[in-house]
């Protein structure tokens, strides 16, 4: 099996935390092919991908509410922002469920893009921001808000509770508040506010991300097509049936129970611990 077949299927099993991982390392790359200047040494992303303060260019792009979550400035920004989205993913899926995880990833990237487009309006501001930062924020910090004590081992620290971690990051936010990239911190914070709030309306009974999991779910099924089923005439047999002896033994495919055991092995020591043969045996049975 090469990279790419491994990349496949990691993707194919990894799960939705992954997933949003691969999707921000694909928007980088291809921000890289397309909006890259190799003179300047920057991106220029159009108004159509980043998240701008221009309240007309906003309200005529709304989904630019959405594309900035997944574009970013730098691949050191990428970089820092993938690595605490992956430490704050494994905790918040510890306690909730994927779609909870998406959800939360949509639904706060769109707050804190309301709170940064709206801040800059009434600050007189013109900008625009990019980046995954505010939607990691609310991961983290919901995370943190349904299980604060929660010991987390950092390296050459060793155990801290978990609103330590947290506590750190916004107070590096609020102090870098009023320099540069003020939007950005701006977005952070209203991201960490909206992981906060979900979690409390979790908790009364409310859970917002099903508004996601509809959406989704309502395209799903609209461009899915519906099984047809041919007419088929019945004859009815008005001999006595025959009693048919079925054996209660059920054996189970064997293909099927060494995939079972293959994903009991990645669930309990992760996806590195497969050998070769049953990393490609897992390809080869996806197909």
């Amino acid at each position: 099996m090469n990279i790419l077949d491994d990349l496949k299927l990691q993707y194919k099993i990894g799960g939705v935390a992954l997933r949003v991982i691969y999707w921000n390392i694909a928007c980088f790359l291809i921000s890289l092919v397309f909006f890259y200047q190799y003179s300047g040494g920057g991106f220029a992303y159009p108004n159509w991908l980043a998240l701008s303060s221009d309240p007309n260019s906003f309200l005529f792009r709304p989904w630019t509410l959405l594309t900035y979550a997944f574009f970013h400035s730098s691949f050191l920004h990428l970089l820092f922002n993938m690595m605490v989205l992956n430490f704050a993913s494994q905790l918040f899926l510890t306690f909730f469920t994927q779609k909870q995880y998406l959800g939360l990833y949509i639904l706060s990237a769109i707050f804190a893009g309301i709170v940064f487009v709206l801040s800059y309006y009434f600050l007189g501001y013109s900008a625009s921001i990019v980046g995954a930062s505010a939607a990691i924020m609310a991961i983290l910090v919901a995370a943190t808000t349904y299980q604060p004590l929660m010991n987390v081992r950092l390296l050459l620290i060793g155990n801290v509770k978990l609103w330590h971690i947290t506590a750190v990051i916004l107070i590096l936010d609020l102090m870098q508040l009023r320099l540069e990239n003020m939007g950005g911190h701006i977005s952070h914070l209203a991201g960490a506010l909206f992981g906060f709030i979900y979690i409390k309306l979790l908790q009364n009974g409310s859970d917002l991300s099903i508004i996601i999991s509809r959406t989704l779910d309502f395209f799903a099924n609209l461009f899915k097509k519906s099984p047809s089923t041919p007419f088929k005439k019945v004859h009815k047999n008005y001999q006595k049936p025959t009693e048919k002896v079925t054996s209660r033994i059920v054996t189970k495919d064997k293909t099927q129970q060494q995939i079972d055991e293959i994903l009991d092995k990645i669930s309990q020591s992760g996806y590195d611990c497969l050998t070769k043969e049953e990393k490609e045996f897992l390809f080869k049975a996806g197909k």
